[in-house]
């Protein structure tokens, strides 16, 4: 398969996103993490703005509800905790693969038709047990199993081909950037190839926001309603134990939220607010030290425990923290 040449002109707006985060070893400080913020009001509009908000970004799986619902308006249905587990990085716990099964078992498919990357449980104990008994990596284990389980069952409800449901050009993932440009009120910029195999489809950090906004304001009775909906009543589905969105839905009333790699964090409130952030260099640390500080300078301040950091350790005791920076704004 052919590689794309890198971008390497300094002039991408990455290069110049600011300090939002920085990391204090005894008292000094020893790295910072630039990144974008954008929390959007309830008519989309920027509330806050850090960095190049409008300048394209891989989502990755947060994405996955703006697909989830490309799938229900293109006639997907699922009770609510499977619909969670189709907008899902999930850890491979039982009961996520026991999912899995159940939506292919429902549009008569089966493990074999699934075509995400084979891969072991990110949950550390299920992880952990798969090596110790040699279980092989397989893509029901494999965090994004419940997505590929909706689109192939997706492909059914419609006749489409499932043995071609990743190709861009497929009516499933057409729908999916039609859908993805309708709530962000943009063009998808860009379609790469996400780490499970499926198109990853780019728009701005804003237009994330915005996506999300208007999907946890939405009416339960619209198709976006369904998916908030499904997400606050089943966030285990969405993730699993120990996971900080699950948490985090769980503690905030009305809250969605969707975690994504390469550090995206993208959160929707029930007034119509959304929060989007990238951490320029992808590091998973700096991403909910900044999606706190967003959440609080948009007012909310309870229930945000599970986004408190890790502390910086020296000889396994703490030493130091990271903090947000750029948020007096």
């Amino acid at each position: 398969m052919a590689v794309t040449p890198p971008q390497l002109s300094s002039e991408h707006p990455l290069h110049a996103a600011p300090v939002v985060a920085q990391v204090d070893r005894s008292g000094f400080v020893e790295s910072v993490h630039h990144g974008v913020v954008a929390v959007t009001s309830a008519d989309g509009g920027l509330d806050i703005s850090i960095g190049p908000v409008g300048a394209p970004i891989f989502p990755r799986s947060s994405n996955k509800p703006l697909q989830a619902l490309a799938m229900l308006q293109c006639g997907l249905d699922l009770p609510d905790h499977l619909l969670s587990l189709a907008c899902a990085s999930h850890n491979g716990e039982d009961y996520h693969r026991d999912g899995v099964r159940e939506i292919l078992t429902g549009a008569g498919l089966t493990e074999d038709d699934l075509q995400n990357t084979p891969d072991r449980p990110i949950y550390p104990p299920e992880r952990e047990r798969w090596i110790a008994e040699g279980l092989p990596a397989s893509s029901l284990g494999q965090n994004c199993s419940g997505k590929h389980a909706a689109m192939l069952a997706t492909c059914r409800v419609n006749g489409w081909d499932t043995a071609s449901y990743r190709d861009p050009g497929h009516p499933l993932q057409v729908a999916m950037a039609t859908t993805l440009g309708d709530l962000s009120g943009e063009t998808v910029a860009a379609t790469g190839i996400d780490g499970c195999g499926a198109p990853v489809m780019a728009i701005s950090t804003a237009g994330l926001a915005k996506a999300f906004g208007r999907i946890a304001a939405a009416d339960n009775s619209t198709h976006e309603g369904r998916i908030a909906g499904a997400i606050r009543r089943h966030p285990d589905y969405l993730a699993g134990t120990g996971r900080d969105v699950t948490d985090l839905i769980r503690s905030v009333p009305g809250l969605i939220a969707k975690d994504g790699a390469e550090a995206v964090y993208a959160i929707g409130l029930a007034d119509g607010r959304g929060i989007a952030l990238k951490i320029a260099d992808g590091n998973q640390r700096a991403r909910t030290v900044v999606a706190r500080a967003a959440l609080e300078a948009a007012g909310v301040t309870e229930g945000l425990t599970a986004l408190d950091p890790d502390p910086v350790l020296g000889h396994g005791e703490p030493v130091g923290m990271i903090s947000p920076l750029g948020f007096d704004v």
